[in-house]
């Protein structure tokens, strides 16, 4: 990939940012001087998904971000994305970047997927990306280099990805679906609409929060990766770089990387591949 942008004074605004990919993320792209606004939920800390808005924008700050803007927002709801975009577009005047990282999991059969569970994986995971890149848009339209970039895996219709967690694999999806249908749409705007998905495990905290979990994390890589992957693939020049789905290694790898052992929890462990490769 040729970098043509820079990201300094960019106004990135990332959903689920408290933790996880979207805070290394946000971290990532605060070492280069954006602006970043935090769309999330959690507020108080919870013991089983450590970290919060305020912890995450802290962080932030100290590595360089030039602004850090924070709003409480439930991505189901209409009103209050409304009220999170009024306020970046108030206190940054535009939006040049948008991520969608928010995400809802249960990696559970279609006998044990409560309705409850199948409605917040659709309301966060697909409802979410199409009305946060809805919603953005408009100001994205301004930018002279906007990207939307969702976390979400390739579409692959092969029947193992859908068996053992069909709700979860479905709203994953449709996350995949909007990239592929919003960057043909806006292709001739300028607009760039790419997915980009880990090759591996990523060692978060709903990693841990699934059965085996804390097995699996001496296996996987630091979200870190992630983060210089979409690093990246966000200087790029919208015109010239969309809808595709890309891997957070190859994307380095075309950059040149050959060492990833930096981003290993465990050097020399086997790494276990990601659910959806």
């Amino acid at each position: 990939m040729q970098s043509e942008f820079s990201l300094r004074d960019r106004v990135v605004v990332i959903t689920g940012g408290s933790r996880g990919i979207g805070e290394a993320i946000g971290l990532r792209l605060a070492r280069e001087g954006a602006k970043i606004a935090l769309w999330a939920k959690t507020v108080e800390p919870d013991p089983r998904l450590p970290g919060t808005m305020q912890s995450a924008a802290e962080a932030m700050r100290s590595a360089g971000a030039a602004e850090v803007l924070i709003a409480a927002v439930d991505l189901r709801f209409d009103a209050q994305v409304d009220a999170a975009l009024e306020k970046v577009l108030e206190h940054f005047g535009g939006i040049d970047v948008l991520v969608n990282n928010a995400s809802a999991i249960s990696l559970s059969s279609t006998l044990d997927t409560p309705m409850k569970r199948f409605d917040l994986m659709f309301g966060v995971n697909v409802r979410a990306t199409y009305l946060c890149s809805k919603s953005c848009l408009p100001a994205l339209l301004r930018s002279d280099n906007p990207h939307i970039l969702n976390l979400a895996p390739p579409l692959n219709l092969a029947p193992h990805h859908f068996a053992p967690h069909l709700a979860y694999t479905l709203s994953k999806y449709g996350m995949s679906m909007c990239t592929l249908g919003l960057a043909e749409e806006f292709r001739s705007a300028g607009v760039a609409v790419n997915a980009l998905w880990p090759k591996t495990t990523i060692a978060t905290a709903a990693l841990r929060n699934v059965p085996g979990g804390d097995q699996l994390l001496r296996h996987s890589r630091k979200p870190e990766i992630v983060a210089e992957a979409a690093y990246r693939i966000l200087r790029q020049n919208s015109r010239q770089c969309s809808g595709n789905f890309f891997l957070d290694e190859e994307v380095l790898r075309s950059a040149g990387v050959e060492d990833f052992d930096a981003y290993a929890v465990e050097t020399g462990k086997p790494l276990q591949p990601d659910l959806f490769l």
